[in-house]
């Protein structure tokens, strides 16, 4: 006889979303944790390092504000820990009250939470071994949902004391004063903002191209490039580490640029952040011959692996590694089972990225556009011109936003960089859903003042009939044309 309907192995933002999912369906479920609740969108991950990066902000905020030389901000670690651990204190409560209060009132007793560690034995049964004992269950569907971990180097010693990766970077006992950033991605880079905003530690990052962020357009990392740089980073470009070890408590690493020259460099701390990989080790997919990709990550078709009765979400899969992608992944795995959703669509998730200033992203960019061979129109609105952005006196930063070349003007993707970039996106995120055009947004009527404006006056461009016209602010409105290779910048009104 089959215990549960549906085991979920991870508690993590997968796991969490596709347990309750289950529960709404009326089945029994199980949800497995061996650690802890919440997984890496909780602790040592998302939840901590966003709590980092709003602390920081709030320390760069009130530094631009404080302009008498007799007034000193002193910025202390154990301050900023101890903010970061009530965030986490405060999710993981609510998390744990969650379910305590569910089971306690489940009188159908449709949920157990089961601690221990999970492998699969075959495509029904799956061995918990706990603290005290070892046993073994049955379900008729398995969510495999069991995240991912910092990637390590073969030849860096990351002991989280000398040399750290991003689990081990708010376990630190003070601020260094030096750190070296391996990796110029999302999480590099926003390590290197959060470090550059309390401005205790000089910050370098080896970045082996000739830009970080090299996944966004140029515009985009130029200008987190030039405040980073305005901060004191710096960015050894074109770069290859030929070494990083630890020498006398310090971190001693040799680059080799362009030309072969090498060059040594000491500093206090060093972060390794070149990206995650999957936890599949000792799950038992070997039992199964679930199939992998060639960097380990779980195969899936739409959610669902190659065993019909067992499905893969969050960062074991291929796709964006985001906690709400996670969520949705997790929640559709369920709804596959006991119902007939829509496909999952990758094209319209929307991302933040906790940088200075913030970064929000849906769709296409310019260079994946290119990339698919497709003509595009493109706005690019400056937050200069947008009224909020003003009262905030926040002005860096702008608006960009691709759509098809026809009248039609299909929303492709949109960038946002600047205050308040996160909010001002998911208008976008569902006109990209719907395959809209951007009719709809130009006859809105958005509340003043607000970023969101600048959207609007954006798409208004596009249309050739905005308020402020590109022929006067010339270098803060602009429209251009991406067709057969080439790319022509367009006047006040579109041919």
């Amino acid at each position: 006889m089959i215990d549960y309907d549906v085991c979920v192995i991870g508690g993590g933002p997968a796991g969490y979303a596709a347990a309750m999912r289950a529960i709404d369906y009326g089945k029994k479920v199980v949800l497995i944790e061996k650690e802890k609740l919440g997984g890496a969108g909780l602790y040592d991950g998302v939840l901590s390092s966003k709590t980092m990066w709003e602390y920081s902000q709030t320390v760069l905020n009130a530094k631009k504000h404080i302009n008498s030389g007799n007034l000193k901000l002193d910025v202390q670690w154990k301050d900023m820990k101890k903010t970061i651990q009530e965030a986490i204190f405060e999710r993981s409560f609510q998390l744990s009250c969650h379910l305590k209060i569910l089971q306690e009132e489940d009188k159908k007793h449709l949920f157990k939470l089961e601690r221990g560690k999970a492998t699969l034995i075959d495509k029904h049964s799956i061995q918990i071994e706990g603290k005290k004992k070892t046993k073994i269950i049955t379900a008729e569907n398995i969510v495999l949902a069991t995240g991912s971990k910092p990637r390590m180097l073969p030849h860096i010693d990351i002991d989280e004391k000398t040399i750290l990766s991003s689990d081990g970077i708010t376990h630190l006992d003070d601020f260094p004063k030096s750190m070296v950033i391996l990796g110029a991605g999302v999480i590099g880079c926003e390590f290197a903002s959060i470090f550059a905003n309390i401005g205790k530690t000089k910050v370098y990052i080896i970045d082996k191209q000739d830009r970080i962020l090299p996944f966004e357009d140029e515009d985009i990392s130029q200008l987190i490039s030039k405040n980073l740089s305005r901060k004191g980073v710096h960015i050894h470009k074109n770069s290859q580490l030929v070494k990083m070890e630890i020498i006398d408590g310090e971190v001693e690493y040799t680059l080799e640029d362009e030309q072969g020259k090498q060059e040594i460099f000491k500093v206090e701390k060093a972060l390794v952040s070149i990206g995650r990989v999957p936890n599949t080790i000792n799950l038992g997919l070997e039992n199964l011959k679930i199939n992998l990709g060639p960097r380990g990550h779980i195969i899936d078709e739409n959610t669902r692996t190659n065993i019909p009765n067992i499905y893969a979400v969050g960062d074991l899969t291929s796709h964006m590694a985001l906690v709400n992608v996670a969520e949705l992944e997790g929640r559709h795995a369920i709804e596959q089972m006991y119902d007939k959703p829509e496909p999952l669509s990758y094209k319209n998730i929307s991302s933040i990225m906790f940088l200075d200033p913030e970064v929000a992203t849906v769709g296409m960019n310019e260079q994946q556009a290119r990339s698919k061979d497709l003509d595009y129109r493109l706005v690019k609105l400056d937050y200069s011109t947008v009224a909020r952005a003003i009262a905030m006196r926040q002005t860096e930063g702008f608006i960009k936003i691709l759509v098809t070349d026809d009248d039609e003007m299909r929303i492709l993707g949109m960038r946002a960089l600047g205050a308040h970039a996160s909010s001002i996106i998911q208008a976008v995120a569902l006109l990209i859903s719907m395959n809209k055009g951007i009719d709809t947004l130009v006859n809105l009527i958005h509340p003043h003042p607000s970023i969101i404006e600048g959207v609007q006056e954006a798409v208004r461009m596009l249309r050739g009939n905005p308020i402020f016209k590109s022929a006067i602010f010339n270098d803060k409105l602009k429209c251009y044309r991406f067709s057969d290779g080439e790319i022509t910048r367009l006047d006040n009104l579109l041919d």
